[in-house]
């Protein structure tokens, strides 16, 4: 079964739900037949990189909530956030565009490391306090940290158009699924769980799409010939070659 996840750097709730899912899924009996597979999801697409205020800024000017909203919202995501054993500075983080981190992870992906620097980008976001914003040498480190070779991350950066395509292709699926925000999770394209839920329902989501797999109906068609373990089939030999 395939997992898919969208999800932003940028996203508090997706570094919970994150969180959460994983839980869900290191207790669900069948973990070793379960694929995950992360996918790119902006909150601001098209914000140009240099483009960086601290979060409070942001969150008074795009929803038009007072100052203080703002803060309560963030004390709440800490505790939220605490209660899955994650770290969260509630204050003086910054917000700006993810597209080049986005990218990163497309490289990642190539390489094994995905999940790896995933992990690193929602740590240095929430919980660090160095900005992880219009700094490409703060991602070249935590890119080398996660497994991936410096060298290339840099010529990934330095070239706005690679794994460009990967990003958008992503965005325009989520769109095509019918998803507004992230996170967002889709089980063997049959279930759609959007937020970052409780545990719970995560395992039961789980549960219900596991169960509800259709399997493979081979369909009939005599006794075509096949390769196999033994070599293929040959008409008129004894023996497979």
């Amino acid at each position: 079964m395939r997992v898919e996840i969208w999800s932003d750097i940028a996203c508090p709730w997706c570094y919970v739900g994150k969180a959460r899912f994983e839980k869900a899924l290191a207790a669900f009996p069948h973990r070793d037949g379960v694929e995950v597979v992360h996918r790119s999801f902006e909150l601001d697409p098209g914000r140009a990189k240099d483009d960086v205020q601290p979060v409070l800024t942001m969150l008074t000017a795009k929803y038009g909530m007072s100052e203080a909203q703002a803060r309560a919202g963030e004390d709440n995501l800490g505790a939220q956030a605490a209660a899955e054993g994650l770290d969260y500075r509630t204050r003086d983080r910054d917000h700006g565009s993810t597209f080049d981190m986005h990218r990163l992870l497309h490289l990642a992906k190539e390489r094994g490391r995905h999940d790896a620097l995933l992990d690193a980008f929602y740590r240095a976001n929430f919980a660090e306090e160095r900005s992880v914003f219009n700094d490409d040498e703060r991602l070249v480190e935590l890119a080398a940290a996660a497994g991936l070779d410096a060298a290339e991350v840099r010529t990934v950066l330095a070239d706005p158009t690679a794994y460009a395509n990967e990003v958008r292709a992503d965005e325009r699926e989520a769109a095509q699924l019918g998803a507004t925000g992230v996170p967002f999770f889709v089980l063997d394209r049959a279930y759609g769980v959007s937020g970052a839920q409780p545990a719970e329902v995560f395992a039961r989501a789980l549960t219900q799409a596991w169960g509800e797999r259709t399997p493979l109906k081979t369909v009939d068609a005599g006794d075509a010939e096949v390769c196999g373990p033994d070599g293929c089939a040959v008409p008129g030999a004894e023996n497979p070659r």
